[in-house]
């Protein structure tokens, strides 16, 4: 069997109308990233459908019953597919033979993977006053809550409101196209409107194109879960509308991509395509509320690919209550968020289940609110009674405060946003056995904080570990606080706090750490410098 005739059927490019909705997931598909030098739009499609004996040998050899090439990007450089094989294939023997071969760079099972939210109902009354996580003042009867306990976003709308140049691509089940509080707020593909025959000339521009949907491989994302209209809803539904509730982003575009079909999973290759979907098209942020445990070099291409074109991603810690790795949170350069409760602890469990908890790990970087999360109906314009809870309610809190960041500077790059989220969270809120001071396994870098990250007024570096040399808290602060400084035996440091103008109010020579430390309570960001012979490592400090 020559290797050069199995790339021909790999390569026998079939209609890709298999992403039909099942009832169950099924591992029945494979993923082929070939070597840079070949080229899946180099082989004739016409000269393999006229006769090719060899190639229908080998496909009924394997049993390919549908292929389709996969969407890498079109900066990429190079080609993958998506074979798809009967259910009862098995497909460790066969994923053996395809990684031999020359020209394939590797081939992977399609993984599987779930959003992470679920459901709860509760009677339709007043609307904003249950955006807890907006705006805490520690009446919400659903739990136990303390006031403040919320992101500042009250504040944060002072600073910023969104842009509408500012595309946030959102891979989830869908979404209720037509809801009133995302109105003319939802991202149309004008390209592949103008592509497929629609005449534009005159701006003669339909909904047809609306996002993606790579489960059902059409141009229709609407929302059959639920899932995906809540967590879009949170992103940005229409705020100060006097309708219904209020996004974190009430100016940017949303990009509707479907990835979660009905029965709430979905393919890898369906994340990806969507991912490079996203990148191509001119997204600069990502909501993925979603994750699976299958480890997949194609997804963490997808990723790369997005953070190289300055694509912020934004993933979910899953459910579980345990430090299971879950993907793409876990990849490098991801903001992984976590999920906290109307009191600030970690939700365990969430009101859906006594075994359910925010996941944590040691690649979490921040948590936000995420229990008992009204939202958006996906199946009614009137309806606002419906709340969830889970990681997934608490990544678009995080989504939204990265498009407010590129909407007041459109070229921080995705290191410099996940810095300055992580920089201007608040530490130690939350259950002091687990948000223990400086960046933990539970909180991360602490809850975010939009008023925080949107009043900072200097740059931020790509170091995404400035506070491993110098950690403060709380902060925010009144003035009074806690230095811990990374500390070399008998080499003595200078702490130095200053105004963003360069005024110094506090120098001091430390060995270690500081265990108090005052300064004027003026509301303000202060940089704090850790200065030990001529290496420095700063932080930002929040005076409140």
């Amino acid at each position: 069997m020559k290797k050069s005739l199995l790339l021909v059927v790999l390569l026998f490019v079939i209609s890709s109308s298999y992403a039909q909705k099942e009832i169950s997931p099924v591992r029945d598909q494979v993923i082929v990233r070939f070597k840079s030098a070949v080229s899946v739009n180099s082989i004739s499609r016409e000269k393999l459908l006229t006769g090719c004996p060899e190639a229908d040998q080998l496909a009924h050899h394997f049993g390919v019953i549908d292929l389709r090439k996969l969407n890498t990007g079109i900066k990429s450089g190079y080609s993958a597919i998506v074979l798809k094989f009967p259910k009862d294939t098995e497909l460790n023997s066969l994923l053996d033979e395809l990684n031999k071969m020359d020209e394939v760079e590797y081939a992977e099972a399609d993984g599987i993977g779930f959003s992470s939210g679920v459901r709860g109902v509760s009677p339709d009354d007043q609307y904003y006053y249950r955006q807890w996580g907006l705006k805490n003042d520690g009446s919400f009867s659903g739990m136990p809550a303390v006031a403040g306990a919320d992101i500042e976003m009250e504040e944060g709308w002072a600073i910023e409101q969104g842009d509408s140049s500012i595309v946030v691509g959102i891979i989830d089940s869908g979404c209720k196209l037509n809801h009133p509080e995302l109105q003319n707020r939802i991202w149309k593909n004008y390209e592949e409107i103008a592509g497929n025959g629609i005449d534009d000339d005159n701006n003669n521009y339909t909904d047809d194109f609306q996002g993606w949907d790579f489960a059902n491989s059409d141009n229709n994302p609407t929302d059959d879960f639920g899932h995906g209209t809540n967590v879009t809803g949170i992103i940005g539904a229409q705020g100060n509308n006097g309708i219904g509730y209020a996004g974190v982003d009430w100016n940017c575009k949303l990009m509707i991509l479907k990835g979660i079909n009905s029965s709430n999973w979905g393919y890898y290759s369906w994340w990806i395509d969507a991912i490079n979907y996203a990148v191509d098209n001119g997204a600069k942020v990502l909501n993925l509320s979603l994750g699976g445990t299958d480890i997949s070099t194609a997804l963490q291409d997808a990723i790369n690919n997005a953070l190289a074109n300055n694509v912020t991603v934004v993933a979910c810690m899953m459910n579980t209550n345990s430090n299971t790795i879950f993907y793409p949170a876990a990849y490098q350069g991801v903001i992984a968020v976590g999920a906290t409760n109307p009191d600030d602890k970690r939700s365990h469990p969430f009101f859906w289940s006594n075994s359910s908890g925010s996941n944590y790990g040691p690649h979490i970087s921040v948590v936000a609110p995420g229990n008992y999360i009204y939202g958006l109906d996906y199946q009614s314009n009137n309806q606002y009674g419906y709340f969830w809870g889970g990681t997934s309610q608490a990544t678009p809190y995080v989504c939204g405060l990265a498009s407010l960041i590129l909407a007041q500077d459109p070229n921080k790059t995705p290191a410099e946003i996940k810095t300055l989220i992580q920089s201007t969270a608040e530490d130690q809120v939350g259950n002091p056995i687990e948000d223990t001071p400086g960046w933990d396994q539970y909180y991360g870098y602490g809850r975010i904080n939009a008023f925080n990250a949107l009043t900072l007024l200097s740059g931020i570096g790509n170091d995404e570990k400035t506070q491993e040399d110098i950690t403060i808290f709380p902060n925010p602060n009144d003035g009074n606080f806690k230095v811990l400084a990374k500390s070399i035996p008998g080499d003595n440091a200078i702490i130095r706090i200053e105004t963003c103008s360069g005024q110094v109010v506090y120098s001091k020579i430390i060995e270690g750490s500081l265990n108090a430390v005052s300064i004027p309570p003026v509301k303000g960001v202060y940089i704090i410098t850790l200065i030990r012979g001529n290496k420095s490592s700063s932080a930002k400090l929040i005076v409140y």
